[in-house]
């Protein structure tokens, strides 16, 4: 004997979605199967993008202006994300990001490149010293570690 009926409860086609809204930035993720989209909405314009993840995208509210967007691609590159509310953005490797106490801690080279107003967002390491992006001595002050 077969048994046949509608399966309640189940959408294999509809995509697991997921939205934050900070300030005056918004952040939208979908996922099906095969792949993740996301859009970041603020007052300079909207961009979309479309990739294969292994995890995420995640967003996070920082100080309720900035909004960070982690993922990891399906090669096993974690991103780090952080969009702004006058339009810039910065982008960093993850395995260049900590978080200590319930905070994001960047690079010190990061800090010059976020509005003043945005600073006080994140807190700040000095163990990534590059020629091509090295630390100045100044900046040192501002390192936690």
């Amino acid at each position: 004997m077969v048994l046949a009926g509608q399966a309640h409860g189940q959408a294999a086609s509809t995509p697991a979605a997921a939205a934050l809204t900070c300030g005056a930035l918004k952040g939208e993720s979908s996922r099906t199967a095969s792949a993740s989209q996301w859009t970041v909405s603020g007052p300079s314009g909207k961009t979309t993008e479309t990739g294969t993840l292994r995890s995420g995208p995640r967003f996070e509210c920082l100080d309720g202006a900035v909004l960070v967007m982690e993922f990891t691609s399906s090669a096993g590159h974690s991103v780090f994300e952080a969009y702004f509310p006058d339009g810039t953005n910065i982008t960093y490797g993850r395995q260049q990001i900590d978080r200590r106490g319930g905070r994001v801690v960047l690079p010190v080279q990061a800090k010059k490149r976020i509005a003043a107003p945005y600073r006080a967002a994140f807190d700040y390491h000095c163990k990534l010293n590059m020629p091509a992006d090295p630390i100045e001595p100044a900046a040192r002050a501002d390192c936690i570690f």
